[in-house]
């Protein structure tokens, strides 16, 4: 397996990824955007014959005035995950904790980041278990309601090393 950086190219087949494995789906944009705006933190998994078969994408965030943030997030550099697959068939391999690493480390030390956030469906315990016991993120709240079905999510948080 290859890990590279992602590119805008590989959207299609991201994209592809994303509408077979997560109820979740964005416009070919928002994709665009965070490709073109962070190009150091989102990444693929690609096969021995080049096909995507898992990706990471993430975004930074520095919102020092969002009312929604807590005291310890406004005014600090943060990512994001927004949205992390791996195709079913090449799960349990560890790509999405490589994936997720990478993005991290990228995070930390190309824009500071304090910390990495992400929502993870209450329900989806082998994700909770990569993203607690595997990488060390904790859960900061519940979020109720949170996606389009009704279905809770557990907002995560790792610190990351300053």
């Amino acid at each position: 397996m290859n890990i590279r950086l992602a590119k805008p190219e590989d959207l299609p087949s991201i994209q592809a990824t994303n509408l077979q494995n997560l109820p979740e789906n964005y416009l070919m944009k928002f994709w665009m955007y965070h490709i073109l705006s962070w190009p150091q933190i989102s990444f693929v998994a690609e096969d021995p014959k080049g096909r995507i078969v898992g990706y990471v994408l993430a975004k930074i965030d520095d919102d020092a005035t969002d009312e929604s943030k807590t005291d310890l997030e406004n005014g600090k550099v943060y990512g994001h995950v927004n949205s992390i697959s791996v195709l079913r068939s090449y799960r349990r391999l560890g790509l999405a904790r490589k994936l997720m690493i990478l993005s991290q480390e990228a995070m930390s030390t190309i824009y500071k980041a304090s910390f990495v956030s992400l929502h993870v469906r209450k329900s989806n315990k082998p994700a909770i278990a990569l993203y607690r016991d595997s990488l060390g993120f904790r859960v900061a709240k519940v979020e109720h309601k949170y996606y389009g079905d009704g279905e809770d999510a557990l907002s995560m948080r790792l610190d990351l090393p300053t």
